[in-house]
Parts: C-alpha cells; structure tokens; sequence
C-alpha cells in the first residue's frame, strides 16, 4: 500500500510558474451578453463568451444581484463531464458575484450525461505537458481573471468553489493563482491518486486512466509521473489561502482518507466538513460554503 502523503516532484514549482505565466500573459478577450439569459430568483444570470488558452472560444454565465456593485465573488467550477453546471443553489450565494464555464467549447447551459466514451480523462495524460487538465487550468484562471475585471465584483474578494472535480481543480487555484482568496473544495478529486492507481479500478472515470496505461509504452510509469503534478494533495502543501474541505463519509470516489489526507497537506487556515453522503451533493453545502467565504473575504 501507498501511503497517503504529499509526493511532490523536484520540479513542481517551476512546473506550475510556467503553466501560471502563461495563462496570466494570455490576452483577456471577453464579452457579456447584457441581457438576464437564465430564471433564478434575485439574480440576474447574463451569459458571456471569452478567448480560452487555446484561442477558442470558451462559453458560461455570470450571475449577480440586481444592481451589485463590487461584491465577493467565486468561480464556481463545474464536476467531471462535459455539461455546463447550470446556476442555482450550489453556484451562486445571495451577497456573491458568481462566473462559471464549460471546458469544451459548447453553451454556457449544456447538458450532457457522462459516458465512458466521451471521457476526457486519459488525454494527453501520457506527459504533464499534455494533459487535458493542464489546459482546464488555464481556462479557470482565465475565467476568474474575466471576474476579477466585472464591476460587479470586488477584485480583491474572489474565492473558487466546486465538487469533486470542481473541488480539486479549486485547491489548485488557491495554490496556485494569486487573484484567490479563498476555496471551498467539497469531495475533492484527483487527492492520492497514485494510491488509488496502485490498487484495481473498477470505476469510471478514473478507470479511463488505467485503460489507457494498458495502450503505450511505459504506461502506468508515464501517467503516474504526469499525475504527481496534479494530485490535489500535492496541490494543497502551496495552498496557503483559507481553505473549506468537506468529504463524504460512504464516498466511494473521493475517499474519505485520501480527502483527510489532502486537508492534513494545507498548510493555512482551514477546516474540514464531513457529510454523512456517498459522491453527490449535500444541501448543507449551500450555507457551510456561504459562511466560510463570508467570514474570509471581509
């Protein structure tokens, strides 16, 4: 058995300063729709449309009180798959400015369940360079540098939130990405990967990874190496910002020792929420969330 500590490789800063200062030189290329595109009680939800890393086009939603101006905020990023994560309880808080965005190209409303075969898991996974999640990164930090220039929001009083993908792509910004000032990561992904790879797979998504192994040279030494600059719990030893963690105690994706593990890793101010769940939402997360970003952007 691996244990569940921090593996964190000898280059990993200079890996991630070069991954940050690309996406910080990126030109910010972004329009808003104007007009209230989405139902939602008390908010006014616009659509919006910016350049991603890759020059693309990148697609989501801005939503805020009517007439905010100069609020917290938070990049609410959307779990595994390829649908948009629609505004509604979770992704947006009353007293916040929230933006969220679809990793792939397609509209800020998507919806698409997820299928094994159009999983994105295993691509470029075969060098940290390449991996699809490298990308992704870059696309969040855009988006919230997309935040940080809307009058609604504070600049200075940005956060990140998400669930399980969502959630470890959140620790990452909080390490990584000087405009956050705090995260909440509930069933945070990706946290002791290489102990979960060292065992049978049985679920997908991560199953995609090790079917993949299986198809190139030096399979699962390759990915592993990719995967040690984006394990969450490795993340976490530089996430300095106050930082929000929750689990679920019958999680069978996130588990509850690798996620213990990721939170025992930050090294500032922190707690840990343990909901009595499997890998889904929690109702208690809509007020716990809203309180600790609350207390943490004054």
């Amino acid at each position: 058995m691996i244990a569940l500590v921090p593996y964190v490789p000898d280059d990993f800063d200079e890996f991630w300063a070069e991954v940050v200062g690309e996406a910080r030189r990126a030109p910010l290329d972004y329009h808003r729709s104007l007009t209230n595109d989405f139902d939602l009680p008390g908010f006014v939800v616009e659509t919006l449309e910016f350049r991603g890393i890759d020059g693309r086009a990148r697609h989501g939603w801005l939503a805020f009180p009517p007439g905010a101006r100069r609020l917290p905020g938070f990049l609410w990023i959307p779990p595994y798959g390829r649908e948009s994560l629609l505004p509604n309880a979770y992704g947006t808080r009353p007293g916040f400015v929230s933006i969220s965005l679809n990793f792939f190209g397609y509209g800020a409303f998507y919806q698409e369940e997820y299928k094994p075969a159009r999983g994105y898991f295993a691509e470029g996974a075969e060098d940290p360079r390449t991996w699809i999640f490298r990308r992704m990164f870059q696309d969040a930090y855009l988006a919230l540098r997309v935040l940080q220039a809307q009058s609604e929001a504070d600049e200075t009083r940005l956060a990140v939130m998400g669930l399980s993908q969502g959630a470890g792509m959140a620790v990452w910004l909080g390490a990584f990405c000087p405009l956050v000032r705090g995260v909440c990561a509930d069933l945070p992904f990706l946290a002791g990967i290489n102990s979960t790879l060292a065992g049978p797979v049985y679920r997908y998504p991560p199953k995609e990874l090790t079917d993949f192994m299986d198809t190139i040279a030096l399979g699962r030494e390759r990915v592993l190496h990719t995967l040690s600059y984006f394990d969450s719990m490795n993340a976490a030893t530089r996430c300095r910002v106050s930082t929000q963690i929750s689990l679920g105690l019958k999680d069978p994706a996130c588990k509850p020792p690798n996620v213990r593990a990721l939170y025992l890793a930050l090294p500032g101010e922190k707690r840990l929420i343990e909901y009595g769940g499997g890998h889904d939402w929690d109702l208690g997360m809509v007020a716990n969330n809203r309180a600790w970003l609350s207390a943490h952007l004054q």
